[in-house]
């Protein structure tokens, strides 16, 4: 006589807790990480499972937003992807090579902001700029402007070539960036405040371009701004504010999209290290940001003054060498 029939629930539960749920909750979803020599279930739990992980996608977004907002306030992009990781003890800067892809992942999507803002006046540039080729002559406004972008490129390419990566090595430690930040913040105010607007953006041509070409190389030192520094170079050339910035903004484009296309190669070559959800989501970040920022700053600059920005790189800087000198973060990474 057969026996009672057997119940599917106690198979089906049996095959569920193999699946443990603790892997599946949400937040391990944050956390990725190299596992080697696992398969299946058990490596997918330990990659998600792992707190340590050196980037996580909400530092990740942490990290695009940073870069977006800061590559075009005057506050230095590149001293806040070192101080931010720094203050809250990401691991992230004790892996240079996954620093180093991730920073190119970041640039991009602030460029990509960029053009998409710009995306008009960078076509009406690029065919000024190839009708004056054409013709071996400066015909127009936008041919002087075009030239002056081509020009004011050259010096922060030389300088980046040359000096790059003794200035990554050496010069990018959080007290140094700290003294940055407050010794160029004060001459942007200072500048600002003293110089006058008689200039506007039709004004601008190849020797403009060139001098704020050679001010944008100085950016190469974390701390400094690059979008600080190309700004203080205009006002000294009286050069109005909101005409100042957007100078600023777009002489960033070609120089951005160059180091992308060289640092791209290390990027090809190391792949994203098994991070491509962090790379995405700093990319989207920083390319939301970046946009948000320029639209915000050439309206904010019409009516308002640098003040803000120097109180701001002011503070940082204090709380910085504040925490270096009670011991709370090293002076160095």
């Amino acid at each position: 006589m057969p026996g009672p029939p057997v119940s599917s629930s106690r198979p089906m539960r049996q095959a569920r807790s193999h699946w443990s749920p603790e892997v599946w909750r949400p937040r391990h979803l944050l956390h990725l990480s190299h596992q080697e020599g696992q398969r299946g279930p058990d490596r997918l739990g330990a990659l998600l499972d792992r707190k340590d992980a050196p980037l996580t996608v909400f530092q990740a977004i942490i990290l695009g937003l940073t870069q977006g907002i800061t590559e075009f306030a005057p506050v230095s992009s590149s001293g806040h992807l070192i101080l931010v990781p720094w203050l809250f003890g990401w691991s992230i800067v004790q892996d240079p090579a996954l620093n180093k892809t991730f920073d190119v992942a970041l640039h991009m999507g602030t460029l990509l902001g960029a053009v998409i803002y710009f995306g008009r006046d960078l076509w009406r540039y690029l065919k000024a700029w190839l009708s004056s080729v054409r013709a071996r002559m400066i015909r127009s406004q936008d041919e002087r402007f075009a030239w002056a972008l081509v020009i004011g490129t050259i010096p922060g390419a030389i300088a980046g070539a040359l000096f790059e990566s003794t200035i990554e090595d050496r010069l990018g430690q959080p007290w140094l960036i700290a003294v940055m930040l407050a010794c160029f913040g004060v001459v942007l105010y200072v500048v600002d405040r003293l110089c006058r607007s008689d200039r506007s953006f039709e004004t601008i041509g190849p020797r403009t371009g060139l001098f704020l070409g050679v001010a944008q190389a100085l950016a190469l030192q974390p701390g400094v701004s690059r979008s600080g520094v190309t700004i203080t170079a205009a006002r000294l050339v009286r050069l109005d504010r909101e005409s100042a910035a957007r100078a600023s903004f777009l002489l960033a484009i070609p120089i951005i999209a160059g180091a992308g296309v060289l640092k791209g190669v290390q990027l090809e070559q190391t792949g994203f290290q098994g991070y491509g959800s962090q790379f995405f989501w700093g990319f989207v970040a920083s390319a939301i940001s970046g946009f948000v920022v320029i639209w915000f700053l050439l309206r904010y600059l019409r009516r308002h003054d640098f003040l803000i920005f120097m109180i701001y790189r002011l503070a940082v800087a204090a709380l910085v060498l504040l925490l270096i000198a009670t011991g709370g973060r090293a002076a160095t990474i």
